[in-house]
């Protein structure tokens, strides 16, 4: 009934053409600038007097728009319709569920340029990746919906003679899906409507840096037809409402996407049993990563260059799979360190609205504060070979930052930075590379860049991350074709667009029957 699934295609903006129509996308979502947006709970539009203000990273003097907050008596009030639709949500046809994804998916191909515009002016991505982004939030959506039609009659096992035994899939309850900012559009979009596929109705908190295309999405699930408590939107901050979703009693199941610190905080906090609560809640988690792109003695240089640079400093360094460090065998060190930096030194960086800029900013002032500190102590642990310039006067913005001949042990190797800042080590041998990329606390993507086969199957087995790429960049992961989620402290490893991701939303049943 529906077509084998196949990504998104992602907008040639070599077209002068497509580069016309994103300008006036971007002419669209000004029009809208400073608008305010409302809480959705049971299907109404919910004003408060306190809003969450979205910036401009770009330029921090411009409002994008405001969100209203929610309160723990909105909160409330969202937990209660939820509830009060989980019963006929769960027991929709799941191809029903799923077709709803399908059309919210062709309301997104409809707007996918607006709402590119949208994530370039809120997060200050570039418009490639914006619409990359954009692309993988339609993924999501069609691929969540055809893995749900496959899972709807369950699997099958065994009977005995004089017996019928099903195995079958079963909701949840009450899920609540808490997003980061650096993936607005996509991440939040796949954590919402998997639990939502699946039969479980939905508490959305989005990243109170980057609530306006969330709120964007809410309206346009709610124009696919989304049934009223089914879907909530109850932005606001962390510290107000972050605890009190999680510890709610009716809080079934929980995904989020941040921080090791906040991730952890969040499973030991779900771990404990709420008086009136009946269930375990369900964590998954995605924490970060300190990414390793390793280049091998017999590597192509060019190849080694591009997957260093791209992984680095795409996005400004702003992605948890961005290969914040290389660690290249000795032979090929000063001849590849040399080309990554006469690459680095010819991206542009300003505002995210011009084509033409590969960087944009970094999302707000902590985050430009904890860039430019760690700059700090990389010029004290290694060599500076390019960059340590920045400048928040308008906009957050930090050049493309390198450091090489660092110790395995270093601060800059080891912590999640997050911005775009790239340390670069030495190994006398392809078994020691191998080593500096496992010493982490972290196992979320990594890269080899060799020809030799052996090389290759070592990694295989020794080289530690849930996602591992051969002689291409580690970031770029496309729902049904790299599922995505990483080992050791980088979380949960729950492979979002994957096969089995939908299954952790979902309760099996075993029903047998005598004949």
């Amino acid at each position: 009934m529906y077509t084998d699934y196949k990504h998104e295609p992602f907008t040639d903006f070599t077209k002068e053409e497509n580069q016309k129509e994103f300008l006036e996308a971007l002419a669209v979502v000004k029009k809208d600038i400073g608008k305010e947006y409302p809480l959705v709970i049971d299907g109404k539009e919910v004003t408060t007097k306190d809003k969450l203000v979205s910036y401009n990273p770009c330029n921090h003097d411009e409002v994008i728009g405001s969100v209203s907050k929610a309160s723990t008596k909105d909160i409330d009030a969202a937990f209660e319709a939820a509830k009060k639709a989980f019963p006929a949500w769960s027991q929709t046809n799941p191809v029903a569920r799923a077709e709803l994804l399908f059309r919210a998916a062709a309301i997104m191909r409809r707007r996918k340029h607006e709402l590119s515009a949208t994530v370039v002016k809120e997060a200050g991505k570039p418009w490639v990746e914006a619409d990359i982004e954009v692309a993988e939030g339609i993924d999501f959506l069609e691929y969540y919906g055809r893995q749900m039609i496959e899972l709807k009659d369950g699997k099958k096992i065994e009977s005995r003679d004089g017996e019928s035994n099903q195995y079958l899939y079963t909701s949840a309850g009450v899920a609540v899906t808490i997003p980061p900012w650096n993936f607005s559009a996509a991440i939040m979009m796949g954590t919402t409507v998997a639990p939502l596929v699946a039969g479980n109705t939905v508490l959305l908190k989005p990243a109170e840096p980057t609530p306006i295309i969330a709120a964007k999405f809410v309206d346009i699930m709610r124009e696919a037809g989304v049934p009223d408590g089914v879907l909530n939107f109850v932005p606001g901050e962390p510290h107000e409402i972050g605890d009190y979703l999680v510890d709610h009693k009716d809080t079934a199941l929980i995904t989020f996407t941040g921080s090791k610190a906040t991730g952890l905080r969040i499973m030991e906090r779900a771990a404990k049993v709420q008086e009136g609560q009946r269930h375990l809640k369900r964590v998954l988690a995605e924490m970060g990563g300190k990414d390793t792109v390793v280049v091998d003695k017999d590597a192509d240089v060019e190849t080694a260059v591009n997957a260093i640079v791209t992984a680095a400093f795409n996005f400004s360094g702003q992605k948890c799979s961005a290969g914040s460090r290389a660690v290249i065998h000795e032979d090929l060190y000063d001849t590849v360190a040399q080309r990554v930096v006469e690459e680095t030194e010819k991206l542009t960086l300003g505002d995210s609205e011009k084509y033409e800029n590969y960087l944009g900013p970094v999302i707000n002032q902590k985050a430009y504060d904890k860039v430019t500190s760690y700059i700090e102590i990389g010029k004290k642990e290694a060599t500076l070979l390019t960059g340590d310039e920045s400048d928040d006067s308008t906009g957050f913005f930090i050049k493309p930052t390198i450091f090489g001949d660092a110790a395995p042990d270093a601060r800059i190797m080891q912590e999640e930075i997050f911005g775009p800042v790239l340390a670069l080590c030495k190994a006398s041998s392809y078994e020691e590379a191998i080593d500096i990329a496992n010493n982490t606390e972290y196992g979320l993507t990594g890269a080899v860049i060799s020809n030799n086969v052996d090389h290759l199957e070592y990694a295989k087995q020794n080289f530690h991350v849930g996602n591992l790429y051969f002689n291409r960049n580690c970031t770029g992961a496309i729902v049904g074709y790299h599922p995505f989620g990483g080992f050791k402290l980088s979380g949960t490893d729950s492979k979002a667009g994957g096969p089995d991701y939908l299954l952790q939303y979902l309760l099996p049943k075993s029903i047998s029957q005598m004949l």
